[in-house]
């Protein structure tokens, strides 16, 4: 039998767990309206969620722009292999700026990491497009997120809101990527009763 492999994720130090941030991208695109960028808003995409960032955690707080012998700048090459993700390349750059920096992974690493983050979690099928606009509980879609994905906790799980739009779902993942509770982080979730889940432009 073939050994399991070790996610990449699992050499970082100096840090107790991450969270993938998950940015439903609708959501986004209404609140930047003209200042949107075209290739994640353009009336040709239909991006539901993407990955904001995979964000190294300690249990209180977190680490941010951290010294590092990697490059500032994010090649784009190098970002072009999250594009069906991450739809830019500055939000690449941006992230390995302020949270990759503190993972002690190199950039292709950490650009390697945030697709197995995000391998390792199942989207729910009626959030895998955005071609309807929706009012949803966040408790109904935390409890959507967990039933599609067995073992998540309760606790390890936060969906975000703002101006009464579904901003973010935030799931805390080991340094191995497998699931795991953080109540800081589900301490902040959204507290509206019902929030909208806007269309793709």
């Amino acid at each position: 039998m073939p050994e399991a492999k070790t996610p990449v994720a699992a050499s970082g130090t100096g840090f107790d767990f991450y969270v993938l941030a998950l940015s439903w991208s609708p959501s986004f695109c209404a609140e930047e309206g003209l200042d949107a960028p075209n290739l994640q808003c353009g009336t040709d995409r239909d991006f539901a969620f993407v990955v904001h960032g995979l964000w190294p955690q300690f249990e209180r707080g977190w680490p941010e722009f951290c010294a590092s012998r990697e490059p500032q700048r994010v090649p784009e090459a190098l970002a072009r292999r999250l594009r069906d993700i991450m739809p830019s390349t500055g939000l690449v750059g941006g992230q390995w700026r302020k949270h990759g920096t503190c993972t002690g992974l190199s950039q292709e690493d950490f650009v390697t990491a945030i697709r197995e983050a995000w391998d390792a979690v199942e989207i729910p099928s009626k959030y895998r497009t955005a071609v309807k606009t929706s009012q949803m509980d966040p408790d109904d879609i935390e409890a959507e997120f967990r039933a599609a994905n067995p073992g998540m906790p309760a606790a390890g799980i936060a969906v975000s809101c703002r101006d009464r739009r579904l901003d973010e779902v935030r799931i805390c993942l080991t340094k191995e990527l497998g699931f795991r509770a953080c109540p800081e982080i589900d301490e902040r979730a959204c507290r509206a009763a019902s929030v909208q889940v806007p269309a793709a432009p």
